[in-house]
């Protein structure tokens, strides 16, 4: 239906961290929707269960992302249970907010283990059974913020950008073995923090945006889809922007 419909994942297995909810539900869901067998992972294997239930071909499973052994566990305990892995989507991230000045060592360090660390150890992980098997989609998301970065959120820009370098780096280090490695970077989009914004607070910020709207969780998922197809087999090392032309 709609966009999915020249997107064929069937038999691929996937992994979307972070996708009890919001963006990561949506691309988890959007994968199944393309054919997908898919892992739904949260801190809470209830919630990732219930989710799973509402998700063809799903699967839930309990990890936190910040601790590298649960990624490790996480990533063979996926890879036992589907059959292997052939798309990684590093998606979870958490936000610790403060102006530089105030930011304690602690909020800056659990910031870049939750959305950078994690990506580097889960990639680590995965890219050892996908070098076995020549084939491997490894999706990133970043955040507009990581490209320019944000005033109260050094810890959050930092991480992001961080995981540009680390996208760039993998997609050199595994081309030869088939292994993609791209990223996407969201701008704004509708989720349940920019629902509790203000209407004036709302509309200052779409009137920086060109296309003068959020963006929505599928959005996002459509280009997530598309590096993970065989429509986007040239592409490795990419950044994808989907932020309405904010950053432009």
């Amino acid at each position: 239906t709609g966009p999915t419909m020249r997107i064929d994942l069937t038999g691929k297995k996937a992994l979307v961290t972070g996708s009890t909810r919001g963006i990561g539900r949506a691309i988890a869901g959007m994968l199944a929707e393309c054919g997908a067998d898919v892992a739904i992972v949260g801190r809470d294997k209830a919630k990732a269960d219930a989710v799973a239930a509402e998700v063809p071909r799903a699967r839930g499973f309990a990890a936190d992302v910040s601790v590298p052994a649960e990624v490790e566990r996480l990533v063979g305990e996926v890879e036992t249970a589907l059959g292997g892995l052939d798309i990684l989507v590093n998606n979870a991230g958490i936000t610790k907010d403060n102006l530089m000045l105030r930011m304690k060592d602690d909020d800056w360090d659990a910031v870049l283990n939750a959305n950078l660390r994690s990506a580097f150890v889960a990639i680590r992980s995965a890219s050892r059974g996908m070098m076995k098997r020549r084939f491997g989609r490894i999706i990133n998301i970043t955040s507009v913020v990581g490209l320019m970065g944000n005033k109260g959120q050094a810890n959050y820009a930092a991480s992001k950008a961080g995981l540009v370098g680390l996208t760039k780096s993998v997609a050199k280090e595994l081309g030869s073995r088939n292994i993609l490695c791209n990223a996407v970077a969201p701008g704004f989009i509708s989720t349940d923090m920019t629902d509790a914004m203000t209407p004036e607070a709302r509309a200052a910020l779409t009137g920086e945006i060109p296309l003068e709207r959020l963006g929505a969780v599928q959005d996002v998922a459509g280009a997530v889809c598309w590096l993970a197809s065989d429509l986007a087999a040239y592409v490795t090392g990419q950044v994808i922007v989907v932020d309405g032309g904010l950053a432009a």
